[in-house]
């Protein structure tokens, strides 16, 4: 069975890969801007970005997920997540190569996670739809930002609120 809920999902590329995310979580997709640099932060925190007025921490989703960094083109989204943590909710950016649609998916549609044949590490993801041509991987994002990551992201945003 997969950790996957039934709903709408926003689904985003990264290279020929195509991912998902609940549409519950992205509060806004916001065109493509280099965001502010931040000293000392993981290699795939990019800076933070200036969303109406308050700094929201921009990860590079394919350094996150070890695949190889990629330029900013015109299509490039950065989707701007609430994502529930343990004890509080991490306001999140996530850079993707585009954005393609909300679609629906039903529990009947969504397979668990593969153990074995994929790129990423199967706890970041909760669950893959099969569609003619291809995949779609649904992303845990609250996995994907593990406790160690919600801590070091938030540390940012405190000191960026604190300002």
């Amino acid at each position: 069975m997969s950790g996957a809920e039934a709903g709408q999902y926003v689904t985003f590329g990264l290279g020929d890969e195509t991912f998902a995310a609940p549409v519950g979580l992205v509060r806004e997709i916001l065109t493509y801007q280099a965001p502010s640099r931040i000293p000392n932060g993981p290699a795939y925190l990019l800076g933070l970005t200036d969303v109406r007025g308050r700094g929201v921490p921009t990860a590079d989703l394919r350094i996150r997920l070890g695949m190889a960094p990629a330029e900013p083109t015109l299509n490039t989204r950065i989707l701007v997540l609430d994502v529930p943590l343990e004890n509080r909710t991490l306001s999140l950016g996530l850079v993707a190569d585009r954005v393609f649609e909300v679609t629906p998916f039903t529990l009947d549609q969504i397979e668990s996670a593969p153990d074995i044949g994929v790129k990423w590490r199967s706890e970041y993801i909760s669950g893959v739809v099969r569609r003619a041509n291809g995949f779609v991987v649904l992303i845990d994002l609250p996995q994907l930002m593990s406790t160690t990551d919600a801590v070091s992201l938030a540390a940012f945003t405190d000191v960026d609120r604190a300002a």
